[in-house]
């Protein structure tokens, strides 16, 4: 069956695209419609790179677009994790305080998985590492006072909201007034990068340099689908840091670095890349680069043609823009998981099946970084696009699930999942099957997935 669909809010107009398989996800929210749209943009943006047709982002409609095709079903199961371990067992995603508590009150989710963030949500607490006494504690606070303080601490917690509590907040007020990518562009000068590139209908992010300076789950998906097409993507962190639960989710087709920004030789190195990139992308809080001298004006002055993709958990106005925050938090402040606490009649809040607010967010950043590519290719100019989980959010709960609710995917078979044995370096896995699909451009990651810290912070 085809349907249309609406990509300009990743830049670019409205196309159609085949959508195959059947079900969906139970949640009170469109979740597979939801994931089947955010991989259908970026795959459509790379379609449209190969295209050679005029206009602002190359597109003049559907028919100049070479076939594209997702498979819903094989979307949810990439909304939650692609990753089948062959004989072995990934760690676990959350840290053992991690998770929803019941307050005085309401509910508050701590979100502990970095032991800095871990150990402020235990100061405020007063307790030890124990879940048990963190249950007692919690109980005993108000949600929004413990929030605060948590937040006032460099912790991460977030108080359960109703979607009408959240639309009455002031910071979904300010998110409510910004779009969903925001979007400026530069002159990028006649020295630019990538004047002699041009697109390859069978891998057509070859020769692209994408630096990857992000975490945890949506920025490392929006450089995970760029590997995907091609671009050689190398990750930065800084030594010492890992996400045991994550890692091989997200490091497909990636060369993993480490360099210590802290000191002056990383920061060095890390601008020599950036002087040779095309596209960095960076989760960092607002004010992060800055201070380590790395700001958006030197990043334009060492790279004026840069395609700057950034990410912020909560918006970028408003009194919480520089919050740190997470998908699971964002689905408590924003509603989410008391829309589905309501709608199952569940009591505790109900989250969605997975981090799709991570998912959808990468994919619509992976979509913007394809088209500004093409922009910088016919109008020579580099960008600065913004996302935002809590905008991410706000599109989704727009819609809800229809009544009566699709049929329920059928279970996982082994058909769900590519022959290919993937050697990662935690041990063997198989994936679920690629999703999307180009004619005649194959879907292909080069390398698996390696851990942190295995290359040398240097362009291949």
């Amino acid at each position: 069956m085809c349907h249309a669909i609406d990509a300009t809010h990743a830049g670019g107009p409205p196309v159609d695209m085949w959508i195959s398989g059947h079900g969906a996800l139970p949640c009170a929210f469109p979740y597979t419609d939801f994931a089947t749209a955010a991989i259908g943009a970026a795959t459509l943006a790379v379609a449209g790179l190969t295209t050679g047709a005029a206009g602002h982002y190359g597109l003049t409609g559907p028919a100049a677009l070479p076939q594209v095709t997702v498979d819903r079903r094989l979307a949810s199961f990439w909304f939650q994790t692609s990753l089948r371990a062959q004989g072995w067992s990934s760690p676990p995603m959350w840290d053992p305080v991690a998770g929803d508590y019941r307050t005085a009150d309401g509910w508050i989710r701590l979100h502990t998985n970095a032991p800095h963030h871990r150990a402020a949500a235990l100061r405020v607490l007063g307790v030890e590492a124990d879940r048990d006494a963190v249950t007692r504690t919690v109980a005993t606070w108000q949600a929004d006072t413990l929030e605060a303080a948590i937040v006032a601490e460099g912790g991460c917690a977030a108080a359960m909201r109703t979607l009408d509590a959240w639309d009455e907040h002031p910071q979904g007020l300010a998110v409510a007034d910004e779009p969903l990518l925001q979007w400026e562009t530069f002159d990028a000068g006649s020295a630019r990068r990538g004047t002699t590139w041009q697109p390859m209908r069978e891998r057509p992010l070859s020769g692209i340099r994408v630096l990857d300076l992000t975490r945890i789950l949506a920025g490392p998906t929006a450089t995970r689908c760029l590997a995907g097409f091609g671009a050689q993507v190398l990750r930065i962190d800084p030594p010492g840091w890992d996400e045991p639960g994550t890692v091989p989710e997200v490091v497909l087709g990636k060369r993993c670095a480490r360099l210590d920004l802290k000191h002056p030789e990383g920061r060095t190195v890390l601008e020599a890349l950036l002087r040779d990139a095309d596209i960095v992308v960076h989760g960092y809080r607002p004010d992060a680069l800055e201070r380590l001298g790395l700001g958006a004006a030197r990043r334009r002055e060492l790279n004026p043609s840069l395609i700057d993709v950034s990410l912020d958990a909560y918006g970028w106005t408003g009194p919480w823009h520089a919050r740190r925050g997470f998908d699971s938090l964002l689905q408590m402040s924003a509603g989410i998981a008391e829309a589905g606490m309501r709608a199952t009649g569940a009591q505790r809040p109900v989250p969605l099946p997975g981090q799709g607010l991570d998912y959808a967010t990468g994919y619509l950043m992976a979509a913007a970084a394809v088209h500004a590519l093409k922009l910088r290719q016919s109008q020579g100019v580099g960008a600065t696009v913004r996302a935002s989980l809590a905008r991410t959010a706000r599109l989704l709960v727009s819609h809800r699930t229809s009544n009566p609710a699709p049929t329920p995917l059928a279970s996982e078979t082994s058909d769900d999942l590519s022959v290919r044995i993937e050697d990662t370096s935690w041990g063997p896995v198989r994936r679920v099957a690629t999703p999307m699909s180009i004619a005649g451009t194959p879907v292909d990651w080069a390398l698996p997935a390696l851990a942190l810290g295995t290359a040398t912070p240097q362009w291949a």
